[in-house]
């Protein structure tokens, strides 16, 4: 008998939570096809697994790799990483009907661009390559192309209501019955055809990109509770997963939407529900203890429901342009900086020598800060509103014109400034002395600083801030427990913002902190557990599976520092800079339809032009 791959002697995380145990894995035509003792003499390409941990391919279940899979399929970020399955289309935006060009609107511009902080140039080549119109053409072009990672597609609410309505009707009024009931019947088509689930988006701050729609929200947004229910049943009675954000500023609706899951409440049948995101807010603590409840209670015996938060293994550290970065989003102020394009930098120039703008900014940044107020109270208590703390110390240069000011806390910088206005002393170098000089005198106080940042170097200014997550403790504990799933990379998404493309490495090596045995748990919970919930046939060992395989070195692992590793990458795939993540060493091969896609230092020359993965739809 001969394997077209042995890899001997690795100790195998076989997805299940069980010891794992060394052992060799065969794999041939695509397939585990032995496990135990296999002769090296019997496999044509022989793998030293000594000392490595070898498991199930990791699952992604927050992506937004639509858009990438159609320029480049083999998706290397993640491949890098161990990842072999993603699920995407997430927060009720895809391609599952084309491009959607009709009546001069452009919907995949006008959806991703500020939701998803993708450049408006990408999207354009992303909608020019589009070929079909409906979604049972869509997974058969996804399954033609020569996939890295196998994909799975959910059906988005935001393009399903502008399929049916129209662009421009589905931002500006309520369906009709009979719209409604259209909506129904494609939604139960994509059911039919395999689609693992639907997805929505209730967060307040998620707007378009294209006039005359800046200051309207994404299609979905515009629904009311009627018709989030009547388009979930559909889901219930296929049994597949609802993918949902929270409408977070109002709790009674956060609690009547995520109680849909309740078998109790509707009907006898359980709806899977999974919602972004289970992490620990700077400025809100109480969030993540209110997540904690709720899901405690939806998934009691009594509600009869399947309700997991996804979590983030990692600090929610994410980067600006200057304005330009998701948390802008939520403030009015800032908002109004994120509506022109990035590269109109004269239309926020107007914007920031506006003086009632100046005025409507000033107020936000004090807000809460001094004096006595509710807004003073909450700041005390932790339960504001935003997830920007607006506290200089929290904001951290990283790249400036400034070459001197790279690292530095802004806070740092303005006392600085303070100091050197009073007596001409105390500059790092001549080139801050000289940024200083640009200054009025005074300089002002903590908004006035940061105004003029920003109206003297816009998207030069490029600052980083962790939101959330800060406490490495926490981290951990959230990615260890049952109530949530591991997730919430938005890989493909946020591409100069975010980059978190190594997240389920980080929570492999926070678990490897606590011992070989929660190591077993956490490669469950990254692969058999979102395997089951998303009905995909993957994340596991199994002889006769599709051979999906990661293997780790726990050596280089246990010594990795994942912040380290984040690098400002030109990527000649979409002509432009983004956020990517380094972990050489730590993934020694991936493997995805028992084809090696990366071999411990680099992609393979197979990734992305053989077919590797597979679309998934719901088994």
């Amino acid at each position: 008998m001969s394997y077209e791959i042995v890899i001997k002697g690795a100790l195998v995380f076989d997805g299940t939570g069980d010891n794992p145990k060394v052992e060799d894995i065969a794999v041939d035509a695509g397939k585990i096809a032995a496990r135990g003792q296999i002769p090296a003499s019997e496999g044509r390409t022989v793998l030293n697994g000594a000392g490595l941990w070898l498991m199930p391919g990791l699952i992604d279940i927050h992506t937004h790799y639509d858009l990438e899979v159609e320029l480049g399929p083999g998706l290397p970020e993640s491949v890098r990483h161990g990842t072999t399955t993603v699920v995407a289309s997430n927060c009720s935006l895809g391609l599952a009907f084309g491009n959607q060009r009709k009546d001069g609107a452009d919907p995949i511009v006008d959806c991703f661009a500020r939701v998803e902080n993708v450049p408006k140039s990408v999207l354009a080549q992303v909608a020019d390559v589009v070929t079909w119109d409906n979604s049972a053409d869509y997974l058969e072009h996804l399954d033609s192309l020569p996939l890295g990672p196998n994909l799975a597609p959910m059906i988005p609410h935001s393009m399903l209501r502008i399929e049916v309505m129209g662009m421009k009707d589905s931002i500006s009024r309520q369906p009709t019955q009979a719209e409604l009931s259209t909506m129904c019947d494609l939604l139960e088509d994509g059911m039919k055809q395999g689609y693992v689930g639907f997805s929505t988006d209730a967060l307040p701050f998620h707007y378009l990109a294209n006039d005359p729609n800046r200051q309207r929200k994404i299609p979905c947004q515009y629904m009311e509770y009627d018709e989030l229910k009547t388009l979930t049943d559909v889901v219930r009675h296929y049994g597949r997963v609802w993918q949902a954000t929270p409408p977070k500023d109002n709790p009674i609706d956060v609690l009547r939407s995520f109680a849909l899951t309740s078998a109790r409440l509707h009907g006898g049948k359980t709806l899977k529900v999974t919602a972004v995101a289970a992490m620990e807010l700077e400025t809100n603590r109480s969030l993540l203890k209110l997540g904690r409840v709720l899901a405690t209670v939806l998934n009691s015996k009594f509600m009869g429901g399947e309700f997991y938060l996804q979590s983030l293994a990692a600090p929610f550290k994410t980067w600006a342009d200057g304005p330009i970065t998701p948390l802008s989003e939520e403030i009015l102020p800032l908002r109004r900086l994120n509506e022109p394009d990035i590269e109109d930098h004269e239309g926020r120039q107007a914007i920031y020598n506006d003086p009632a703008w100046i005025a409507s900014f000033r107020k936000m940044w004090h807000a809460g800060k001094r004096g006595f107020s509710p807004a003073r109270l909450a700041r005390l208590l932790k339960v504001e509103q935003y997830g920007l703390t607006r506290d200089l110390k929290d904001m951290v240069v990283d790249q400036s014109p400034i070459p001197s000011w790279q690292g530095q806390k802004m806070s740092d910088i303005f006392g600085r400034l303070q100091v050197w206005q009073r007596s001409g002393r105390g500059t790092l170098a001549d080139d801050e002395r000289a940024a200083f000089e640009t200054f009025p005198k005074p300089a002002g106080d903590d908004a006035d600083f940061f105004l003029h940042l920003l109206r003297t170097w816009d998207t030069a200014l490029r600052w980083y801030t962790t939101s959330a997550n800060k406490d490495l403790a926490t981290v951990k504990e959230l990615s260890l427990d049952g109530r949530f799933l591991p997730g919430f990379s938005d890989a493909g998404a946020h591409l100069t913002n975010m980059a978190f493309y190594d997240v389920n490495l980080r929570a492999i090596q926070m678990a490897a902190e606590e011992g070989v045995d929660t190591v077993a748990y956490m490669v469950r919970r990254l692969t058999r557990d979102p395997a089951d919930f998303f009905n995909l046939d993957v994340g596991t060992l199994e002889v006769g599976a599709q051979a999906d395989i990661t293997v780790i070195n726990p050596a280089t692992l246990r010594m990795w520092d994942s912040e380290a590793n984040t690098e400002w990458h030109f990527r000649e795939l979409f002509g432009h800079h983004q956020l990517v993540n380094r972990s050489n060493g730590v993934v020694r091969w991936t493997v995805i339809g028992g084809k090696i896609a990366w071999d411990g230092e680099s992609v393979t020359p197979a990734l992305g032009v053989e077919k590797m993965g597979r679309c998934l739809t719901a088994r």
